[in-house]
């Protein structure tokens, strides 16, 4: 079953919120979900704890440089889905992970820093690719991106993408109160109260047309070598 991973070392990129939204939109539309959490600050464990996670969402916290290989491979055997929210490092772990990959997510903010951390996490995609002597899917994902307005150092980043080659989804994560609540309040959008939480209709648009995406790129690559997408 597909395996996606979320990697780049630069912080705050908003590769966990990414991650966890997908996991609940599957989720949500039925499917198995395993979540490898090797992020060290676990955020994704500590969502779990709380209120309203669905049964269908399997959390794998005590994650290892040493053992990745075998957990991703583990939980692919009983997952549809097995999404990998990776440390912000440039590690073994990062690299094992992404070998294992059908799919690498890299999430960058406009900013030519957050462009940057990218670019490291496509070398080192292109690197594993040489040694699998495999092509591995790989795309940027703009997030915390304005639902108003695109910045001028957005446009410079999609420049910089676009002229280094690199795949870009056509669907932002825009900054949205709901995607940071669903860290406070536990379960996915669906679960939120929209007395206390903003514009949940409109994060819920934004988080079906990620994960569209997202599909459609896993069908694109998989039909062809015969192997199912989940749901």
């Amino acid at each position: 079953m597909p395996v996606i991973s979320f990697a780049n070392p630069k912080g705050g990129a908003g590769k966990t919120t990414s991650a966890l939204i997908l996991a609940t939109e599957l989720a949500e539309k039925g499917a198995q979900v395993a979540i490898i959490d090797a992020d060290p600050e676990k955020w994704i464990s500590q969502w779990a704890v709380l209120p309203g996670k669905p049964d269908s969402i399997r959390i794998i916290g005590d994650v290892t440089e040493d053992g990745i290989v075998d957990q991703i491979d583990e939980a692919s055997q009983h997952a549809q889905f097995v999404i990998v929210d990776l440390e912000g490092t440039a590690s073994l772990m990062v690299a094992n992970a992404i070998g294992m990959s059908d799919l690498v997510l890299i999430p960058i903010q406009g900013s030519s820093m957050d462009a940057r951390g990218g670019a490291k996490t496509v070398r080192l995609i292109r690197n594993q690719e040489r040694m699998a002597r495999r092509p591995i899917l790989h795309s940027v994902i703009l997030t915390r991106t304005s639902a108003a307005i695109t910045s001028r150092a957005l446009r410079n980043v999609q420049a910089q993408l676009s002229a280094g080659g690199i795949d870009v989804f056509q669907t932002t994560i825009v900054e949205r109160a709901a995607f940071r609540d669903l860290f406070d309040y536990g379960g996915g959008l669906t679960g939120l109260d929209p007395a206390a939480v903003s514009n949940i209709d409109k994060a819920q648009k934004n988080a079906q047309a990620f994960v569209g995406e997202v599909i459609s790129k896993l069908k694109q690559q998989q039909e062809g070598q015969g192997r199912a997408v989940g749901t």
